[in-house]
């Protein structure tokens, strides 16, 4: 049975080709479509879509309320579009704080000119979404933002978003609900995500103390425009420092580094001093950030000094770099199949038999300030 789409733009041109492209895929069907968000929730309501593609700036209802109206009343995924731009980052990152699950650049010229990648791009992604046996709405992390510190320094740049494949079926790792420190000592953590990550790494990522006691580098899946917006909110919200990470970097304990939209993060090593590299990296390179590439760089740079996390997300970006790292000595862990968004990612690496323990999302701080914790 196809997947039942709902399509929301206030632009008639966008709401008819989305549809024509959600409706070539054999899989997906688009039941309707509306125009504002006010006609949205009313459509969720009645029709019970398993996904919904959702504008953002939109007359009547903005897409950031409907969001909001529809995860109250009648809890469906949400694919947002949004514009490569500050203001959409922003706009973006306050959807998915209230409660839509992935979000997609809105290129027109992609859209119009049948470019085959934006095609399959989207297409692949309404299905992620829809394909999920039960949805259960994320819980949103209850946060309270401290004292105001100095904003971030940042820049915009260029950005990919290429298409991902579908991993295959999982191979369950069982899940651990707390684990017991192992007593081994690190020097840096990573955490690897893609859908469903900026919510995943605010719930963890707000329970750490200030003095957590190592660097930490995040690579998310995202476009360039997004991360300064991204990491200034994070910094905001959590008592360790977070920013998005600049060539030239002195890793620091309690300091999270966000690897940049468009860009490759990378590691060296001198004596017992790390600094990070940003490059562009290959125009061949499906993902810019890559996980692999920063997994595989850190299992050079510390071996197996390392905690590595893969979280939610589709395809199986991490899993190579996490077979390094764990060839080196260091620890691999997954989030778990019921508490992503996109269960690719974490499974890739745990049907792989690299992960050592797959964890849900609410117990993940908790696991890894417990491992964390110097002897």
């Amino acid at each position: 049975m196809a997947i039942k789409v709902l399509v929301v733009d206030d632009s008639s041109f966008f709401r008819r080709r989305v549809s024509e492209i959600v409706n070539q895929d054999p899989e997906l069907e688009v039941i309707a479509t509306a125009s504002n968000g006010a006609e949205a929730v009313k459509l969720a309501a009645e029709l019970n879509p398993q996904v919904i593609t959702m504008d953002i700036e939109m007359p009547v209802m903005d897409g950031i309320t409907a969001v909001r109206e529809i995860m109250a009343k009648c809890p469906a995924p949400i694919l947002m579009f949004s514009s490569l731009t500050h203001d959409g980052a922003k706009a973006t990152l306050d959807a998915l704080d209230a409660g839509a699950l992935d979000f997609l650049p809105k290129r027109f010229e992609d859209i119009a000119t049948n470019k085959d990648d934006a095609i399959l791009l989207l297409q692949q992604r309404v299905k992620a979404l829809g394909r999920r046996r039960i949805f259960r709405p994320i819980a949103r992390p209850a946060v309270t933002t401290p004292a105001p510190r100095p904003s971030v320094s940042t820049g915009l740049g260029s950005s990919s978003l290429a298409h991902t494949q579908a991993t295959p079926a999982p191979a369950r790792t069982p899940t651990t609900s707390s684990i017991r420190a192992s007593g081994k000592q690190y020097k840096l953590l990573l955490i690897g995500t893609s859908t469903g990550g900026p919510v995943a790494l605010q719930k963890i990522l707000t329970q750490f103390p200030a003095n957590y006691p190592h660097p930490i580098l995040l690579i998310q899946h995202m476009p360039a425009a997004f991360t300064p917006a991204f990491a200034n909110r994070l910094n905001g919200l959590c008592k360790i420092e977070v920013k998005e990470a600049v060539n030239g970097d002195l890793l620091r304990p309690g300091c999270a580094y966000l690897a940049p939209g468009g860009m490759q993060m990378m590691i060296e090593r001198s004596g017992s001093s790390g600094r990070i590299k940003v490059l562009a990296g290959s125009a061949e390179m499906n993902y810019k950030p890559c996980v692999d590439i920063t997994f595989a760089s850190a299992s050079k740079a510390y071996g197996g000094d390392v905690l590595a996390v893969v979280l939610t997300g589709m395809g199986a970006d991490g899993r190579e770099g996490a077979r390094m790292l764990k060839s080196a000595g260091a620890t691999i862990w997954a989030q778990d199949e019921a508490s992503c968004v996109v269960y690719g990612m974490p499974q890739a690496v745990a049907s792989a038999g690299i992960a050592t323990q797959s964890i849900s999302l609410d117990n993940m701080a908790e696991s890894i300030l417990k491992e964390s914790a110097r002897g």
